[in-house]
């Protein structure tokens, strides 16, 4: 949730976040063109009018679900910027922090791959992919460009298949499982950035 929204509550039992998160799972589930309001306020339990107390639309409660997510991508991606270092060691901290990302929202993050522009919050949620991309594409180049990481990759391609491997996870993962957001954060650095840096002692 973004540090300006507030939680209204109403009937005892939800809050807005709760209602959130229940109209996550159901997006998710069926899909968020099939998901109606009264399906969600029979998920609820609720009235319709009790949900539109504490959203005025469907399409806020997609907005501020889909805001969690890209608002915690967006947060690592500052935090890196930062913490400073060199663009190697940045982009390390950006995929072991989108992997945290994921795995701490991942109803929000699997309903943000699942976006297609269909609606103008959803053609906003994806300017806003498109620039967290740019940004890491611009990370990668300056890794190359410090020597850092081979060079004999577009750094597009780089990019895509780094979040590619990561956006992935949504598919498979499960929480609860053996592996936690770090060790898996580490596998996935091991696996992307080791056969991406330049062999110690190269030219």
């Amino acid at each position: 949730m973004s540090p300006n929204t507030t939680l209204r509550r109403g009937r005892p039992g939800y809050d807005q976040q709760g209602i959130l998160e229940v109209a996550v799972a159901a997006f998710n589930e069926y899909g968020y063109d099939a998901t109606s309001m009264g399906v969600l306020a029979d998920r609820l339990g609720l009235s319709k009018s009790a949900i539109y107390h504490h959203f005025s639309s469907k399409d806020e409660i997609l907005e501020r679900a889909l805001d969690q997510a890209l608002s915690s991508l967006e947060g690592v991606l500052d935090a890196t910027e930062a913490a400073g270092g060199s663009a190697a060691d940045r982009l390390d901290g950006v995929l072991r922090g989108a992997v945290r990302v994921l795995v701490d929202r991942l109803p929000y993050v699997t309903l943000l791959l699942r976006v297609r522009g269909n609606t103008d919050v959803e053609r906003s949620a994806l300017a806003r992919r498109r620039a967290f991309d740019k940004r890491v594409t611009a990370l990668v180049a300056e890794a190359q460009a410090e020597g850092s990481l081979r060079s004999d990759i577009d750094v597009r391609i780089v990019e895509r298949l780094l979040f590619g491997m990561i956006n992935s996870i949504v598919e498979w993962y499960r929480p609860g499982g053996r592996e936690d957001a770090a060790r898996l954060a580490d596998d996935v650095v091991a696996v992307a950035l080791d056969g991406l840096r330049v062999p110690a002692g190269a030219p």
